[in-house]
């Protein structure tokens, strides 16, 4: 299944470029986002609230097994990525390999990078590249009371006390 809201970089650099030249507003949020929750709903709604069009930056596999451990991802990265792509207030997705945005950063310049509450704007890792072409940091979201790494503990402890037929 082709998605239209998927790109590569290269594509997505010069829809951005075209965003930003007619004076548009451009966000970036980014995660692995492996198990969709209300905590990523959000993040992304708070994202976009922020400009007119929001970019997500999706960790690939190999990414996501370095960050978050050997049984992680539990969907591969074209799923999580079609999953986002669904959402209207995502307008584009990008899948990217290394083990942070730095690269996706660089290239598209979003005048705004969004961050969830578990940062502060003096945390957040990709700070100094965003300030380096002008642009700006945002901390989104609610609370960072959900995790996917939490739904999981309780859906295997829910799982250990479910009885088998």
């Amino acid at each position: 299944m082709v998605n239209l809201k998927i790109k590569t970089l290269e594509n997505l650099k010069t829809l951005v470029q075209n965003f930003q030249q007619n004076g548009q507003t451009v966000v970036l949020a980014n995660g692995c986002f492996d198990w969709l929750h209300v905590g990523h709903i959000r993040y992304l709604k708070g994202a976009r609230d922020l400009g007119d069009c929001l970019v997500v930056a999706v960790n690939g596999d190999a990414s996501v097994k370095k960050l978050k451990g050997v049984s992680r991802p539990l969907m591969p990265a074209n799923e999580r990525a079609e999953i986002l792509a669904a959402l209207s207030c995502i307008d584009y997705v990008v899948v990217f390999n290394e083990l942070n945005v730095e690269q996706v950063l660089r290239s598209l310049q979003p005048q705004i990078h969004c961050k969830g509450t578990d940062y502060t704007e003096h945390t957040v890792p990709e700070r100094e590249i965003v300030k380096s072409y002008g642009g700006r940091v945002a901390i989104v979201g609610d609370p960072k009371d959900h995790s996917t790494h939490n739904l999981l503990q309780r859906s295997m402890e829910m799982d250990k006390n479910t009885p088998s037929d």
